[in-house]
């Protein structure tokens, strides 16, 4: 299936909030990255894997990303199912973000973690 239009007033915010989104998952010093104790628990080498196809994904359809800002999805490696999660705090990481596409009023954090830890 493919990915979904975005259309609407909304649609500028969506597509910018996609692309700091898509950016922060290829280059982490963007944010800030937390593993779940069942992902970091993994040998050496299944975790590089489970990162290394974080940072590749791009099989967004509909049906993973109903609102289209690539925030969430589950990656299957060796295996494995693990789910990662984009959210929106402000600069402080005390409250959520008051406008996610602007990125000097937010910290993108993402967690990867087993789909049963969420």
């Amino acid at each position: 299936q493919k990915e979904a239009p975005v259309t609407g007033q909304k649609a500028e915010t969506v597509y910018r909030i996609r692309a700091l989104n898509d950016a922060f998952r290829k280059n982490w010093a963007l944010g800030r990255v937390l593993l779940s104790a069942g992902i970091s628990d993994l040998d050496e080498e299944a975790r590089v894997n489970v990162l290394s196809a974080v940072i590749v994904f791009d099989e967004f359809t509909g049906d993973n990303d109903p609102y289209g800002e690539h925030d969430c999805a589950i990656v299957a490696v060796d295996g494995l199912r693990a789910l990662w999660k984009i959210e929106y705090y402000d600069k402080e990481l005390r409250f959520h973000s008051e406008d996610s596409a602007d990125p000097e009023k937010t910290t993108r954090v993402m967690t990867i973690m087993f789909p049963e830890e969420y």
